[in-house]
């Protein structure tokens, strides 16, 4: 009921003045396309989404709210003509009275919950919103819902075009018997997630494998492997944590399936996925630097760009090279009953999803935030755990980067490789994709 209130007394003061003698009025702060961002997130988090999903529903529904801002102003660029495929909207602009803002906030809504399982959760956050507004202006409330219907159904017929429904038919995903093949892991030992991610419709790249990285160490158990090195650090280090490491580690764990074990009780955690965390992010930033609403959707929607390509290009080499996991190795040559400080994630390997992500992620916002932006990222102070400050977003990146080596999920290379892998990913996107 709290976050109900403060939804319904954001759109009081977003729209006490407003009036209907004129086309369009700007709200004084992109506060309610924020708390849209966050009631999306947690719907995405009660749904247990994984990291690729979600990543799809933030690209949609941002898409939507961004489309919606830029037939406001002109300086704005559509995306049509820049993504192959996209929708032209330019017919959907009404001659009417409307107020953009609340068009896209209502946009954005309405696809993402579409793309979700528990749409009535979204339903009832913007409920109370729309129905205190029409009681201010019916004439500029319905004017405005049906510009943000029309954009939204018109971004989610091109996007049921992605071929995502299509690998929800695929056959169950069939494990390698070779050696150094990735099997899964304990304790709930949880089926390959989305290994046929590879085939869903990027925005920029022009295939899933365009960034292909160079291939992980050769398997061995030679003790003077390359591979076995790196297997050893993983191990050597989680034995040696300091208390800033692990506090590292349990800030970028965004393993939205973690499983509690309590003897023969098994229930899930449910947590952030990574690329919500750098929504939560790019909202932060924005938000610190009193960006207007286009700025604002602008930000958001090529971070949620970078987070859906970083994932098929990441999950394209998954399923590629289905490398094996430090606690499979380690448990059979090392230590049988070590395990990892972070629950190993159940799909491959090679390359780190969050070094992907987050360095294509950080790229993006470099690129329109600059190069030392310093911020505090309040994030997982709802996990409980506290404010983190970094001095860039490429520093955060980094920091996301390593701590898969603390958590023991991953081994260095996989790191280091993620991290050019998803460098490439957000460069291309910017010289593919242009708001303005």
């Amino acid at each position: 009921m709290r976050g109900r209130f403060t939804l319904h007394l954001l759109l009081i003061l977003l729209f006490a003045n407003y009036g209907d003698s004129i086309a369009a009025v700007a709200g004084p702060s992109p506060r309610l396309l924020h708390r849209a961002e966050k009631n999306l997130t947690r719907v995405i988090v009660y749904d247990i989404f994984s990291p690729p999903a979600a990543s799809r529903i933030y690209l949609y529904a941002n898409v939507a709210a961004y489309e919606t801002l830029a037939m406001q102003d002109k300086s704005y660029r559509t995306m049509q003509g820049q993504i192959p495929g996209f929708p032209d909207m330019k017919g959907l602009k009404s001659e009417k009275k409307v107020n953009y803002e609340l068009a896209a906030v209502y946009a954005f809504f309405k696809t993402g919950g579409k793309l979700v399982f528990s749409e009535h959760l979204l339903i009832d956050s913007i409920r109370v919103i729309l129905n205190d507004f029409r009681e201010k202006d019916t004439l500029v409330y319905n004017n405005s819902l049906r510009l943000g219907q029309a954009v939204a159904d018109s971004i989610l017929t091109w996007s049921a075009k992605d071929n995502y429904a299509k690998t929800r038919t695929k056959r169950r995903y069939t494990y390698s018997k070779q050696k150094g093949k990735w099997t899964p892991t304990p304790p709930g030992f949880i089926d390959a997630v989305e290994p046929y991610w590879s085939q869903i419709r990027p925005v920029s790249l022009d295939s899933a494998g365009q960034f292909k990285p160079v291939p992980p160490p050769g398997y061995s158990t030679d003790t003077a492997s390359v591979f076995m090195k790196e297997v050893r650090e993983v191990y050597h280090v989680t034995q040696k944590l300091s208390k800033e490491e692990v506090l590292i580690a349990s800030f970028w764990d965004c393993n939205p399936f973690y499983l509690n074990t309590q003897g023969h009780l098994n229930f899930a955690t449910k947590k952030l996925s990574p690329g919500g965390h750098w929504i939560s992010i790019a909202g932060q930033a924005a938000e610190s630097k009193g960006k207007n609403w286009q700025e604002t959707a602008a930000i958001y929607v090529l971070t949620s760009m970078a987070l859906f390509d970083g994932f098929i290009s990441c999950w394209d080499e998954k399923y590629r090279s289905q490398f094996i996991r430090p606690e499979t190795v380690i448990n059979a040559y090392i230590d049988e009953k070590w395990r990892p400080m972070l629950q190993t994630p159940p799909f491959p390997e090679y390359t780190s999803g969050h070094s992907v992500i987050s360095a294509a992620a950080a790229v993006v916002l470099t690129y329109l935030l600059g190069e030392d932006f310093s911020f505090n990222d309040h994030t997982e102070t709802d996990y409980g755990l506290p404010v983190r400050t970094f001095r860039s977003f490429n520093d955060a990146a980094a920091e996301a980067g390593i701590s898969r080596l603390y958590g023991g999920i991953h081994y260095r290379s996989s790191i280091t490789n993620g991290q050019h892998q998803g460098e490439l990913v957000g460069r291309h996107l910017l010289s593919k994709i242009k708001v303005k």
